[in-house]
């Protein structure tokens, strides 16, 4: 039976409602995963560390996608929940443009100044070569990975997560043959993996750009329409706080890069990169839940229903909570096995690896929550409370943690800094919770 965003949500219907959106993620995050698995493996250890010291920059140019995306949607299922289907195309539409506009601007201002960014990482030598050869290429298909994550937002906007969720698997599966293909078979190195990356986030936009300028049964369609700048305006600033979060998460990479090449060298680069890919599988559960129910939240706030809003709100946080002990559990039980696949071949980086990730996991305890709230308020069209809990959050606490506590444990304090980072933004959200539930009624 097709969930409506009008509907009643129980346990049982938000996690069906929300699972596509959660597998859509782990299958997008996969792209880096698979990268990452046939470099260090079949590469090299200095290509591998060049891809994990460039990559950050490469999701932080992508974070426009998320700002779009989440922004955008919230305005779109507000429309819908005003019963307004003409506006809600017009804005739909308008978003999809204006982010090809964006990122081909970006594509190219990233693709000339990739050997200047490189450097500025640190990067020298044949590093350096192998951050711009990998660096380009992804650039050059920027564009198409932002659209294809406003496509995962708008989606579930249109009631089709499942659609969304087989795109994206089909575009997993041919980064995972391509990287075989390309690495292994054709021997084509760095270039490879980039090249079988680039192919499946093409295919992870074209497909949705095929899909909504036809005929179809979804809420949504593409068409032409004009562009609304006060529209758009408010769609970033609603979304900032997600563009905020990915981008002060690349911003935060590169700086646990520079205090590990201080404290453990390539080996602590090559280990954070590793619990990187790790990291991605887990937090997808958490982001992809916030994503796939912030439009029913949308929906509701924008309909005056006030009373679901507290059933989905009380209902979020059970399952936040309950899936962070869950995932802290799995992610201590499965530390050697998940990392061994990417460093078996060299016992010194496994352990490194292991001790840094079984500290770095306690965070999965405190971290549903807090990417949570920053989505809901998102979903209640609140982007300052939004931004706030994202930028302290994902920025400035971990940054202060990230200088401080290495200073006392050194490298023991870099993989506490992420812990200590989620419990005072927990502090954070547990206030924003209690300061607005008079104004938007959901407690």
């Amino acid at each position: 039976m097709r969930i409506q965003l009008s509907d009643h949500f129980t346990y049982k219907r938000l996690l069906r409602f929300s699972i596509s959106t959660v597998l859509m993620l782990i299958c997008t995050s996969l792209y880096s995963i698979v990268d990452g698995f046939f470099v260090s493996n079949f590469v090299g250890k200095q290509p591998f560390a060049a891809l994990n010291l460039i990559f950050p920059v490469l999701m932080g140019v992508g974070t426009v996608g998320f700002m779009v995306g989440s922004g955008g949607s919230a305005i779109v299922s507000i429309a819908l929940g005003e019963k307004k289907p003409e506006q809600a195309n017009e804005y739909f539409s308008m978003m999809v443009g204006a982010t090809a506009v964006i990122g081909t601007l970006m594509s190219v201002i990233g693709f000339i100044f990739t050997p200047q960014i490189s450097r500025a990482l640190g990067a020298s030598g044949d590093m350096l070569d192998y951050c711009v050869l990998y660096g380009r290429i992804l650039f050059a298909a920027d564009p198409f990975f932002m659209l294809q994550i406003v496509f995962q937002s708008f989606f579930i906007v249109a009631e089709k997560p499942t659609l969304s969720l087989k795109i994206n698997i089909i575009s997993g599966v041919t980064n995972g043959i391509l990287d075989f293909l390309f690495i292994v078979a054709f021997r084509w190195g760095l270039a490879g993996a980039a090249a079988a990356t680039a192919i499946g986030q093409m295919l992870g936009a074209v497909i949705p750009i095929w899909y909504f300028a036809r005929e179809n049964d979804s809420l949504l369609r593409l068409k032409f329409a004009r562009f609304h700048g006060k529209v758009f305006l408010k769609a970033c600033a609603n979304g900032s706080s997600e563009m905020v979060s990915n981008l002060s998460s690349s911003l935060v990479n590169i700086l646990y890069n520079f205090q590990l090449m201080r404290f453990a060298g390539e080996d602590g680069v090559a280990a954070y990169g590793i619990i990187m890919y790790v990291n991605f599988i887990f937090t997808a559960v958490f982001i992809g839940y916030s994503v796939g129910t912030a439009p029913v939240i949308s929906y509701h706030y924008g309909a005056g229903n006030h009373d679901e809003l507290k059933n989905l709100f009380r209902k979020s946080l059970v399952l936040m909570v309950g899936g962070g002990v869950l995932l802290t559990l799995a992610a201590e039980l499965l530390s050697a096995p998940l990392v061994g696949i990417f460093s078996s071949y060299d016992k010194t980086l496994f352990d490194l690896t292991c001790a840094g990730f079984r500290i770095y996991s306690l965070a999965f305890l405190l971290m549903g929550v807090n990417i949570w709230a920053s989505s809901f308020f998102t979903a209640l069209n609140n982007g300052g409370v939004s931004a706030l809990i994202s930028f302290l959050r994902t920025l400035v606490f971990q940054v202060a943690a990230i200088i401080v506590l290495p200073v006392l444990w050194e490298v023991n304090g870099i993989w506490l800094a992420i812990v200590a980072a989620e419990i005072f933004a927990l502090v954070l959200s547990a206030i924003c919770f209690m300061a607005l539930k008079d104004k938007y009624h959901y407690a």
